[in-house]
């Protein structure tokens, strides 16, 4: 699954993608820098795997990841082609969810594509864009069901109401993914289909200054108010010091960290609200070999979750055997868990939660 990297040209799209991912994307001080998307991988940070190697000893930990994609800036004017906006429209329908990059930060010597900076502003742009160029695809998608109803077509009637819906509330300047929570799940599934751009989930970073790490200023505090009003959330970064905080040698970072009174970098957060915003969640499997987060959808039943570590595992599912990491803090051991009657015995219908530990046995 995929998260795509959205906002106007120069609000540092791209140089969040650099220190999230090391992949070295072109950095530059001029609209659409980027043109065809950067697309890397990024590691989500996990406690629970040092938990887990507290009392199982072994020889690596690989944490869960996540695959970013950097898409080009859009324009006011990007549904009707402005600055190659449908190519990069294009690219945002592929991505499973999006992460607005929010520029938060004066003019400075860095160039904006609008006389000043204004947040909410900006954020009416990109929302403008994607909203018209949906509202074509809904009209378009509509008006064949529509024909297709007039002939008696089963379930065209269904599927233009559905239409008729989503084509409302985009004409009112809102998103699609505002109707979502109170659509059933087959018609969830007819809006995916569409390929909606505001049918995605959309999480906010507020790309802030050196000044304002903890996003309180009033340009950061513009993005979380509209957030607030949709219901998303925000990170405040600093990209540009993400960046050389990426670059440094990971002994060096805790120091740079704790003089700038930060916990952990800001990008830790960013990939794992952008992991839970895709519906993910991990379990982990655990032996002297190594420690490894596995990404699941959350929901996903026992036989599914053992074909993420190989397809051999699922069509042999025999059971898993489970525990959480919560019982290995208890019992310091798997033995003590099991010993403890803590080790449960799982078939075929169970779903797993995140922050389980698991043995699968297979035919």
């Amino acid at each position: 699954m995929e998260v795509g990297l959205v906002g106007l040209p120069n609000v540092g799209k791209s140089t969040l993608f650099n220190a999230l991912t090391n992949a070295g994307a072109l950095v530059a001080n001029y609209p659409f820098a980027t043109i065809d998307p950067n697309v890397g991988v990024v590691s989500v940070p996990d406690a629970r795997l040092a938990q887990i190697n507290q009392f199982i000893p072994t020889e690596k930990r690989v944490p869960a990841l996540l695959k970013v994609v950097d898409i080009a800036g859009l324009v006011r004017g990007a549904s009707g082609g402005e600055g190659l906006g449908n190519k990069f429209l294009s690219h945002i329908r592929e991505v499973d969810a999006i992460i607005h990059v929010v520029r938060c930060f004066p003019g400075g010597d860095v160039v904006h594509v609008e006389p000043q900076v204004e947040p909410q502003r900006d954020m009416d742009t990109i929302d403008t864009e994607l909203m018209l160029a949906d509202l074509e695809t809904v009209e378009k998608s509509l008006d064949k069901q529509r024909r297709l109803a007039r002939t008696g077509e089963k379930d065209a009637a269904a599927a233009a109401a559905l239409l008729e819906s989503c084509a409302e509330a985009l004409q009112k300047g809102r998103p699609v993914r505002s109707l979502m929570e109170k659509l059933r799940p087959h018609e969830r599934d007819s809006v995916r289909g569409l390929g909606l751009l505001t049918a995605k989930k959309v999480l906010y970073v507020a790309n802030v200054d050196e000044a304002d790490l903890q996003g309180q200023g009033p340009l950061a505090q513009a993005v979380r108010r509209r957030a607030a009003a949709e219901g998303s959330t925000v990170v405040p970064v600093c990209a540009k010091l993400e960046a050389e905080l990426a670059e440094l040698a990971p002994a060096d970072r805790p120091e740079m960290l704790k003089d700038l009174g930060l916990a952990e970098p800001a990008l830790d957060t960013v990939a794992r609200e952008a992991y839970h915003l895709l519906g993910l969640q991990s379990f982990f499997t655990a032996g002297p070999k190594e420690i490894r987060a596995w990404t699941i959808p959350r929901g996903t039943v026992a036989p599914r979750a053992a074909g993420v570590i190989h397809s051999d595992f699922e069509k042999g599912f025999i059971r898993a055997e489970v525990y959480n990491i919560s019982d290995l803090l208890e019992y310091h051991s798997e033995a003590a868990i099991r010993a403890a009657g803590k080790m449960r015995s799982e078939g075929k219908t169970y779903v797993f939660q995140d922050g389980d530990v698991a043995h699968f046995l297979f035919n």
